[in-house]
């Protein structure tokens, strides 16, 4: 008998507990709903969740960006015969400035442009000449 009542006391215990979680959960509905007609947020939380969706969805569409120009510039490096090369383009054509003729790419042949290199890491200890103007 004594069980039977230990058992029937924590069951309206639990009941108990369970009736004000249930009113707490419709108070905090009803503030959403009044806080909506406002124009606010339901609530501090789910604003802070908002922003961060937001946040996130801002970095997605940026390494989104960043994959598809990476994607274009290693297409843009890849040579006729299928390999990859980190070497700039140089040209190999150019489009002639006659009127007479069509403007279609004309090839440089043994004529290509000399296109040197940058300057490499060395050179930061060689001095700059002094130029000296020239008097007449």
């Amino acid at each position: 008998m004594m069980a039977l009542v230990s058992e029937l006391s924590m069951n309206q215990a639990e009941t108990m507990k369970l009736q004000q979680e249930a009113s707490d959960k419709r108070s905090a509905v009803e503030d959403g709903y009044r806080r909506l007609d406002m124009g606010l947020p339901p609530s501090d939380e789910a604003e802070v969740e908002w922003q961060r969706m937001v946040r996130e969805d801002e970095q997605k569409a940026a390494r989104q960006l960043k994959r598809q120009q990476a994607e274009e510039e290693a297409e843009q490096y890849t040579v006729p015969g299928g390999i990859t090369t980190t070497a700039e383009p140089r040209p190999n054509a150019y489009i002639p400035d006659d009127l007479a003729e069509l403007p279609v790419p004309r090839p440089y042949g043994a004529l290509a442009p000399f296109k040197p290199t940058e300057p490499g890491a060395c050179m930061r200890h060689i001095r700059k000449p002094v130029i000296k103007p020239i008097e007449i």
